[in-house]
């Protein structure tokens, strides 16, 4: 009785802070107990959330670490982007339908590639599929060249890396390094009412719980052990008869749409989205993040970007030069004292415990043994 109860707990406390995000914190906005700025930063907080569980669904449970998860959460915050930009028409600086960028390079009229973003249906569709392209067509080269190891973490990065060099091109017109940015309307709503922020929170919320649940459910099938046994030994997956590579394609492209829907939210949220956003220092911030909060539980990548984005927020404050000073010593100690993370940490104590008991139990047997009581004679 006492092992069900405890093992219903967790899922219970976790219920009840999906409740809260879910219905708590919009509830408190609209009644004015939290304010917009606060609920704003909350969203971003959760989209980061989303990018931290694609992260751990490839490092924590397949066992590839890659560098290039920013690229995807930036493709598909770039694909809603560009449909923020023709919806702000003629109210944008040049009182032009063209968005301001393309005014400035002097063009005459919309590429024919932006023509399809006037729909909304389609830029969304475009959210899931363009990340899940890329992630298809590099994966697949990858992993039928048995690239693995660092060498897959290199690849990704130079991806990452390649595109971020890319979109920094005006003539791929794509906003150039500043990106896009001054963002007015979604579905005919003003983006910077109250109204439009707590559905933006909302969506982000509903659709973090979501992601937990379907990598949940993912993560626990015979496809999650599959997933776990290429992790700690692909060659014996091998000798099994599966094939590692297409199982390791699914996951990555899986986790590309995942980073997708994740920076979709994020865009109008922020209000800006540009190259910088790609950067391999943004997939490494990630993997942080999966680190401190423990990777291999979704739970950890959760508690791990939720609680890394708030000290930064606070620091970058406080004390704006030490940021990077207290990221990294924050990632040495997680890797040196808390190899679990914050989510192993209960069980690492109670380790603690049992091994303390342990040795006075067998101190006190030792101590018996030398100085035998008069009954035992």
């Amino acid at each position: 009785m006492n092992t069900t109860i405890s093992g219903k707990a967790p899922t219970l406390l976790l219920a009840a802070v999906a409740l809260f995000l879910v219905v708590g914190m919009p509830s408190l906005n609209a009644a004015g107990a939290v304010s917009d700025f606060t609920l704003n930063t909350w969203g971003k907080y959760l989209c980061y959330a989303i990018l931290a569980i694609a992260v751990d669904l490839l490092w924590g449970y397949t066992g590839l670490l890659s560098l290039g998860q920013a690229l995807f959460f930036s493709l598909g915050g770039y694909m809603l982007g560009m449909h923020l930009m023709l919806m702000i028409g003629k109210l944008g600086a040049y009182k032009s339908d063209l968005p301001d960028f393309m005014v400035f390079l002097g063009l005459k009229e919309l590429p024919d590639f932006w023509q399809p973003f006037y729909s909304f249906p389609f830029a969304a569709l475009m959210v899931l599929a363009i990340p899940a392209l890329l992630a298809g067509i590099f994966g697949y080269l990858a992993f039928r060249s048995r690239i693995k190891g660092v060498y897959f973490s290199i690849l990704t990065q130079a991806l990452t890396y390649g595109a971020a060099l890319m979109f920094f091109r005006n003539d791929l017109m794509m906003g150039g390094n500043n990106g896009f940015t001054d963002f007015r309307s979604l579905l005919g709503a003003d983006l910077r009412s109250p109204e439009i922020k707590r559905a933006l929170y909302l969506a982000s919320a509903i659709s973090l719980s979501a992601v937990f649940l379907f990598c949940k459910w993912l993560t626990t099938s015979r496809f999650g052990l599959i997933q776990r046994a290429i992790r700690d030994s692909e060659n014996r997956v091998l000798f099994s008869g599966y094939s590692a590579a297409n199982f390791k394609l699914f996951v990555f492209v899986i986790s590309a749409v995942i980073a997708g829907i994740g920076g979709a939210l994020y865009v109008p949220q922020v209000g800006i989205i540009n190259p910088s956003e790609m950067m391999t220092e943004k997939s490494l911030e990630a993997v942080v993040w999966v680190a401190v909060g423990g990777r291999g539980t979704l739970i950890g990548p959760v508690l791990g970007a939720i609680g890394v984005n708030y000290l930064k927020s606070w620091a970058t404050t406080e004390y704006p030069d030490l940021w990077l000073i207290i990221l990294g010593a924050t990632f040495v100690i997680v890797v040196l004292f808390l190899p679990k993370g914050i989510v192993g940490v209960p069980a690492q104590i109670k380790s603690m415990i049992d091994r303390r008991k342990a040795i006075k139990r067998d101190r006190a047997d030792d101590l018996a043994a030398i100085n035998p009581s008069p009954e035992a004679e």
